[in-house]
């Protein structure tokens, strides 16, 4: 279980996963070393992950899709496993109503994405069905859960323009 310090120091690295341990621990007011012993922990044991997010547009994919998916013949959890394995699947769920899973892609272009989903996803053992829903314009896209607690500073960064930010 984790308690209100590791929530709190989860909520600052979902702001800024590179924020120094010195400045959340100022923020928390415990040491340094006790923000880098909870955060290991975390990570050991699979509850964190820190990691670098990029725009899939500045990396050249263009072409972004959710599929609803109909198994049958098979037990979800094994097609999904074999769906999970897809590179171009970023996200994927099991879902109560008309799918039975939802595949979140990113391919390259319009040609990869009708690629990926004849010759990759339609192809796996189980998959009965699909319905594609491009996706025409991101208006959300965060990873971050919950709000994170107010750094002392921030008002004062968001104030700055943008080029005398740190």
């Amino acid at each position: 279980m984790l308690d209100e310090t590791d929530r709190a120091i989860i909520s600052y690295l979902q702001y800024d996963g590179r924020m120094p341990y010195t400045k959340i621990a100022s923020e928390l007011g415990i040491t340094e070393g006790g923000i880098r012993r909870r955060v290991k922990k975390m990570t050991d044991e699979g509850v964190l992950q820190i990691v670098g997010i990029v725009e899939p547009h500045d990396i050249g994919l263009d072409e972004a899709s959710m599929i609803g998916v109909t198994v049958e013949g098979r037990p979800i959890d094994d097609v999904a496993e074999e769906i999970a394995e897809l590179t171009e699947v970023t996200y994927l769920f099991q879902a109560a109503g008309e799918f039975d899973l939802f595949v979140e892609v990113y391919c390259q272009d319009r040609e990869h994405f009708v690629n990926f989903l004849n010759k990759k996803l339609q192809q796996i053992p189980g998959v009965r069905g699909t319905q594609s829903f491009l996706i025409l314009k991101m208006y959300k896209l965060s990873y971050r859960w919950g709000d994170a607690p107010p750094l002392k500073d921030r008002e004062k960064q968001s104030a700055l323009p943008t080029a005398e930010r740190k």
